[in-house]
């Protein structure tokens, strides 16, 4: 079992407290050159640090050229998950494909088939409502500029999900676990936690807090598609899939990812709430389960999402007996 699987590591409570302060300082560290970028560049336009205060994070990160912003936005989670992946390793002596999947090795076919099927669903959403509503969007491409985009969007977009996935849906998701010993408890948290994390978000201030819905919503999704395929190949496939695709087809002057994409969204963000809330969390995400249930073959749904989490050891003495 995913979550169970922990106990056969140095699982203390008290390491997952550490590792988890560790993996925050290592987050903030990796976030010094996007600060220092800002603050340079705001002094070097005559402001002082006294302009910064009470700006929104969309403004502040207009200051930078895109394709930099949004290197050094980025790099603060490749620290992140240089550390988490260092915590794992010595704080718990617990191997990278133990921290994935309860499988003997990492499933990249599942990986690489979610990332697919969502990019393409997505891209597809985007180009249909752009085909529907042309006057919402501009053509925003640029070669030089794009083809550079690319370069960092691959490299890095797929080490920002990484972290945000082996955090919530790996290391949290175990540590909670196995301290709780429940699965829907940790399942719970990190859901929300995850979803609480994105409430700085550009979005949040065009949108409204009905827009943590969708986060909190992608979060339970996730961590549904972890606990029922005993691993998080799932999950890492399709959110790299989410943010690259996202990143490198539509950008918006609200969004958090701000890019040189290829398309422009210039509508009143105000207007698609619905649409781009709940439809996903509600309808589509739901869908997306069934037809991964039916390929993948889960099956007892009560027990993995709300069963107990025991160590193996008792969890065996206990199948034996009802034997």
């Amino acid at each position: 079992m995913y979550i169970a699987q922990a106990f056969n590591v140095l699982h203390d409570w008290w390491r997952y407290l550490v590792g988890l302060v560790i993996i925050i300082i290592a987050v903030v560290i990796g976030q010094i050159p996007l600060t220092v970028a800002i603050i340079f560049k705001v002094f070097k336009y005559g402001g002082g640090l006294q302009s910064l205060q009470g700006m929104d994070e969309a403004k502040m990160l207009s200051f930078l050229e895109p394709n930099l912003n949004l290197f050094l936005m980025l790099l603060s989670f490749a620290v992140g998950l240089l550390g988490l992946l260092l915590v794992s390793k010595y704080l718990h002596n617990q191997s990278f494909t133990h921290l994935t999947t309860s499988r003997k090795k990492i499933d990249w076919k599942r990986f690489w088939f979610i990332f697919f099927v969502w990019g393409i669903i997505s891209s597809s959403f985007v180009l249909y409502d752009y085909f529907t509503s042309p006057e919402d969007y501009v053509v925003n491409f640029k070669l030089v500029p794009f083809l550079i985009l690319c370069v960092i969007a691959i490299i890095f977009v797929p080490l920002q999900t990484s972290f945000e996935e082996y955090l919530f849906r790996g290391y949290l998701m175990q540590g909670i676990g196995v301290i709780v010993k429940n699965k829907w408890m940790p399942l719970i948290i990190t859901s929300v936690v995850f979803g609480s994390l994105h409430i700085a978000n550009p979005e949040v201030d065009k949108l409204g807090p009905v827009i943590m819905v969708y986060y909190i919503g992608t979060g339970l999704f996730l961590g549904i598609m972890t606990l029922m395929d005993e691993g998080m190949e799932l999950s890492l496939g399709f959110h790299a899939a989410n943010n690259l695709f996202t990143a490198l087809l539509v950008t918006a002057d609200w969004t958090a990812f701000q890019t040189h994409s290829i398309l422009k969204d210039m509508s009143d963000p105000s207007e698609m709430a619905i649409g781009q809330i709940f439809v996903p969390v509600f309808i589509v995400f739901p869908i997306l389960l069934l037809i991964l249930s039916k390929i993948y073959g889960w099956t007892d749904w009560k027990e993995k999402l709300f069963g107990k989490v025991m160590e193996p050891a008792k969890a065996q003495i206990i199948i034996e007996e009802e034997l």
